[in-house]
């Protein structure tokens, strides 16, 4: 009888200390899951940060571009978007049809406008937080006597050649000199044929407005936001 209730006092420690093994488990692995509750919300509010951080900065940049050149716009043809975009569309101020060549009156524009807008974009509020400066080079999708697969490829190489003719000038303006080093590693020259055309209220292709030349602005939220997630995932065991 002794030995019957020794066994029983044995099974029941037994199951003691089980119950307080699978108590203690469930205690690490909710602690575990805190823990990645809590870095999940981190991450998630540092992206946040950055986030509101580069478009309070998009905003910033972009109402600083309308001060300095409104009373240009008209006169150009050109126009500023939110989206920190600046887009000449008066095609017929900018190079022949069909012709890489800058016109006069575009090289005139350009050597006015783009030391005020390096100017803008080099001060200390944007020159660390801007990834690239692109020129976009846009052309309608018409190519006469050509198939649309033949124009639009056609019209790529007109567009590329276009851009390219831009950033020469660019860099060869006397103005600029001084930035070399910063222009070469962040202004790049981009042809994107009738990628992105310009439609009509009508949704219709404007082929006049969509031959055009764009100076777009991008800054690096995406690669600050990367490299937060980055640095979660290296503190992550």
């Amino acid at each position: 009888m002794i030995a019957d209730d020794n066994l029983v006092v044995e099974q029941e420690e037994h199951w003691v200390s089980v119950s307080d093994l699978m108590a203690g488990l469930m205690m690490v692995f909710m602690l575990i899951a805190v823990v990645f509750m809590v870095e999940v919300e981190l991450e998630r509010k540092r992206i946040e940060n950055v986030v509101v951080l580069y478009d309070r900065l998009r905003t910033q940049l972009y109402q600083d571009l309308v001060t300095e050149f409104k009373d240009d716009l008209e006169r150009w043809g050109a126009e500023i978007d939110p989206d920190l975009s600046f887009r000449f569309y008066k095609a017929e101020l900018l190079f022949d049809r069909g012709e890489t060549d800058l016109k006069p009156e575009f090289s005139e524009i350009l050597a006015d406008f783009f030391p005020r807008y390096m100017r803008i974009i080099m001060s200390d509020k944007y020159r660390n937080d801007i990834s690239e400066v692109r020129i976009e080079g846009h052309t309608s999708s018409m190519w006469a006597g050509r198939s649309a697969d033949e124009a639009y490829i056609l019209n790529m190489e007109l567009s590329q050649s276009r851009t390219r003719s831009t950033l020469a000038y660019l860099l060869a303006l006397d103005s600029v000199k001084d930035q070399a080093d910063w222009l070469k590693a962040h202004l790049t020259a981009n042809g994107l044929s009738s990628s992105k055309p310009v439609l009509n209220a009508d949704g219709e292709e404007s082929e006049a407005l969509s031959r055009r030349v764009e100076f777009r602005v991008r800054t690096d939220a995406d690669s600050r936001i990367a490299e937060i997630l980055d640095e979660v995932d290296s503190e992550t065991p």
